[in-house]
């Protein structure tokens, strides 16, 4: 506990939580307004005539658990990508600032550092999630009741898709700490963080969306194996027809972070940090 404290001392006494923080304010409030217009559009437009499957897509994503699903899980995308940052500063600032050799003089035991950074880090991105849960279930009924659904706040699906959001959260922290393991440059790591998340996030949907065109609607299945992706289809409110199950994305998503983790541990017991 005290390596943990320790750990949230540095966080807490360093000007990088509240820069973040400040950072995800803006970017919450402008998904906020994004998905209010979304929600709007599903709830209420007609789309005219399409495919079957396209039909079968549209009707799930409409409906009432996978809206308010929606809604109160906004922001993810960039939150995610913020505390992951916040994990990978954890580790690489006492490179960048050299105060990693003092740390494991200190306390010698380097997997116990880590461990420590990881809960941390965690804690960071709870503290984060909590955040915008609050701003999301304020936020959130207000647009379920514009759009003449109810808040919706009796539906397990909202809860279910809250509490996967933290989960989210939680291992997007755990992946940037093993990120930053492996990558001791702050800029590098920082760099290399953002174009995975958002080159997966983006990239990868187009690419998958090309070859399922090519070579069928199978391929839509490789989605889950993005980090990004899967972090999306988990807090789904429904599953959607065509998309790998929300359990495969909470489960992929944690086997990233438990690799992360690991990795992370031994890497940083054998590493010269001369």
């Amino acid at each position: 506990m005290n390596l943990v404290r320790s750990e949230l001392l540095k966080i807490r006494t360093t000007s990088t939580w509240w820069i973040f923080g400040l950072i995800t304010l803006p970017l919450w409030a402008l998904t906020a307004l994004i998905n209010w217009l979304q929600t709007d559009a599903l709830a209420n437009s007609d789309f005219g005539e399409m495919s079957a499957d396209q039909e079968a897509q549209i009707e799930a994503s409409r409906a009432v658990e996978s809206l308010a699903a929606n809604v109160y899980t906004n922001g993810q995308f960039f939150g995610l990508l913020i505390v992951m940052l916040l994990g990978i500063i954890v580790v690489t600032s006492e490179f960048f600032h050299q105060t990693v050799t003092t740390t494991f003089l200190t306390v010698p035991h380097r997997t116990a550092v880590m461990v420590a950074k990881l809960v941390a880090a965690a804690v960071v991105a709870m503290l984060f999630w909590l955040a915008t849960t609050v701003l999301n279930l304020i936020f959130g009924a207000l647009v379920m009741s514009s759009v003449d659904l109810g808040s919706q706040l009796g539906s397990g699906a909202v809860w279910r898709a809250t509490a996967l959001n933290g989960l989210a959260y939680l291992l997007w922290s755990v992946l940037g700490v093993g990120l930053g393991v492996l990558i001791r440059s702050q800029i590098g790591a920082t760099v290399t963080g953002i174009l995975l998340y958002l080159g997966g996030a983006v990239g990868a949907a187009i690419a998958i969306g090309i070859l399922a065109n090519r070579w069928g609607d199978w391929i839509n299945d490789l989605q889950v194996l993005v980090p990004s992706l899967a972090s999306s289809l988990m807090v789904s409110g429904t599953d959607i027809p065509g998309n790998p199950p929300r359990w495969a994305g909470a489960a992929v998503l944690i086997g990233y972070a438990v690799v992360a983790g690991a990795i992370g541990a031994l890497t940083m017991r054998r590493r010269d940090i001369s």
